[in-house]
């Protein structure tokens, strides 16, 4: 019999894995989805085909009847709040597929408190900005068990990601672990445009010059970041695509980890200062990652917005 599916969590990454799962999953069944705020599941519905997604009002009622559960929150609180509440009723031969980038400790003690009530459990973090999650270009990083991870790999490639990193038979931290390195490269080279556009700004070189140099040596991700600097986007968007309080947790996650093996990430310090120069001036809900340009204007003796 084909999986009952559940997805918990619609944020920016959240709504676009769901659009890929509900249009190219294949699913015999209605996608089950549970969101804080019922307003956004409802809105998201209303873009999908119809007959193709559930509503459910309690987390309860969704994890009762699902087969296989996704989520994707904002923090770890986020995250054992979920499971707090989950793990109070019969989860046992269900599969809960966390998909939200959290310390690995955090995962590693759901991760015990889920498969001692009889339920399976994948750490799966991905890589990719939303832009990618609608597109169903994401890069997962599933840890566990293989028998367990072979149960995701039929909603990955094909569906909402491009490729897979996995740790097969391997403690469910290791993803995370890896999630955290690689998001402080994101970051640290977010940090390092930033000033670099600022230094442009400041001696009359221009963002112009410097944006087709980044473009022609690097592209990609770097040239993304780029756009969303020198056209403002950083600080006229009404939702962030990747608040500063949410890099701020990477970071702190990142930065202890590394502790705890004797490795200190010096660069990542430098970004959250800059972070929280982001969190002052616009909200850390609010602000953006790329608001990294707007804090290091400020330092500067520049306006936070580039309009002038």
């Amino acid at each position: 019999m084909a999986p009952q599916l559940l997805w918990i969590g619609l944020g920016n990454m959240g709504r676009g894995m769901v659009k890929n799962l509900v249009e190219k999953g294949n699913l015999d069944k209605p996608l089950i989805i549970y969101n804080r705020t019922r307003k956004r599941s409802e809105e998201l519905a209303a873009t999908l085909p119809e007959g193709k997604t559930e509503i459910v009002d309690s987390l309860e009622d969704g994890i009762k009847k699902a087969d296989i559960i996704f989520l994707i929150v904002s923090n770890d609180l986020a995250v054992q709040s979920i499971f707090d509440t989950a793990l109070k009723g019969d989860v046992a031969g269900k599969l809960f597929i966390e998909c939200s980038t959290i310390h690995p400790g955090t995962t590693e003690r759901i991760a015990k408190a889920v498969t001692d009530k009889g339920a399976q459990f994948v750490a799966s973090p991905v890589f990719g900005a939303p832009a990618a999650a609608a597109a169903g270009m994401l890069i997962f990083v599933p840890a566990g068990p293989k028998s367990s991870i072979e149960k995701l790999r039929p909603y990955i490639k094909g569906v909402m990601g491009k490729a897979e990193i996995p740790f097969e038979d391997q403690p469910y931290g290791q993803s995370l672990k890896l999630k955290l390195i690689g998001n402080s490269f994101i970051l640290n080279m977010v940090t390092a445009l930033g000033e670099g556009y600022t230094a442009a700004d400041k001696t009359g070189v221009g963002a112009e010059p410097v944006k087709q140099l980044i473009d022609l040596l690097f592209g990609g991700v770097y040239s993304l970041y780029s756009e969303r600097m020198i056209n403002g986007t950083y600080w006229k968007m009404d939702e962030p695509l990747f608040s500063a309080n949410g890099a701020r947790k990477d970071a702190a996650h990142a930065m202890d980890m590394a502790r705890g093996v004797g490795v200190e990430l010096k660069a990542l310090r430098v970004t959250d200062e800059y972070l929280k120069g982001v969190a002052d001036h616009a909200g850390g809900d609010k602000g953006d990652l790329a608001g990294i340009y707007g804090s290091a204007r400020n330092n500067a003796g520049l306006r936070f917005e580039n309009d002038s």
